[in-house]
């Protein structure tokens, strides 16, 4: 059992669905303060779902891949709740595209949206861990680029590959001021933009030995783990909550067609 989280400020980006809004509630409902952001608007319901619940959190509509946006959601965290002690880079930019048909700008969004945005976050956030001599960064990553490759996800995978080195490096720096900084690295996970798409699920499925793919809710339940006191020996570390997707040794590749004679 861990202890509560209360006193504690959560910044959770990429928050208005999905992973990123199972994390923002499961910190709430373990007493963190959240201050949430997403470039959507939508991040308002959620706001209002954990005030709703007996929670405490703030809602700031952002890019957080621009430092106007990081900005304005660490200025919120601090002029509000007055710390910020756990920080949860979460928001990416999920594209589809051969590498063959991939445009300069289609790169750009998707690093820019995924490892550009955990850099600057972080880094804003540092001053006040490094003050306080506490907290802990828990980024959400992927098996995919960090474990695996797929089709088609060659920026994706890059941008969530970077993110391991990029953690990996900072821990040796933040250890001495007794921050720790781990990824999180999930599989196929049921969000609301997978629900969209269900003519791939069954594909996925086949490929996890769980036979299902991960909730939100238990991504969250990773992080919150990470986010605790009791965790905070672990750090500099990956940790993949993906059902066993990544353990089958043999699975069907793609072929290039025949050559015409």
């Amino acid at each position: 059992m861990f202890g509560s989280l209360a006193g504690r400020t959560a910044i959770i980006t990429g928050a208005a669905q999905g992973i990123g809004r199972a994390i923002a509630e499961e910190l709430a409902t373990a007493g963190a303060r959240a201050v949430i952001s997403d470039i959507k608007p939508t991040g308002v319901a959620v706001r209002d779902a954990i005030v709703s619940a007996g929670g405490t959190a703030e809602f700031v509509q952002a890019d957080t891949s621009t430092t106007a946006g990081v900005s304005a959601v660490v200025e919120r965290a601090l002029d509000r709740f007055g710390s910020i002690d756990i920080v949860c880079p979460n928001a990416a930019v999920f594209r589809r595209s051969l590498v063959v048909d991939m445009s300069e700008d289609e790169w750009d969004a998707v690093m820019n949206g995924g490892i550009r945005g955990v850099f600057l976050m972080v880094k804003a956030c540092l001053p006040a861990l490094i003050r306080q001599r506490s907290g802990c960064i828990v980024i959400t990553g992927s098996i995919t680029g960090a474990k695996v490759g797929q089709v088609a996800h060659a920026h994706y995978g890059a941008s969530k590959a970077a993110i391991v080195g990029f953690a990996r490096c900072l821990a040796l720096e933040i250890a001495p001021y007794e921050i720790s900084i781990n990824v999180v690295e999930p599989g196929n996970v049921m969000t609301d933009a997978m629900r969209e798409v269900p003519q791939f699920h069954q594909s996925y499925i086949d490929h996890i030995p769980a036979n299902r793919m991960a909730e939100p809710a238990e991504v969250a339940s990773l992080v919150r783990f990470l986010a605790a006191h009791e965790s905070r020996y672990i750090t500099g570390q990956e940790i993949v909550i993906d059902g066993g997707q990544i353990l089958p040794e043999n699975l069907p590749l793609p072929r290039a067609p025949a050559k015409s004679s």
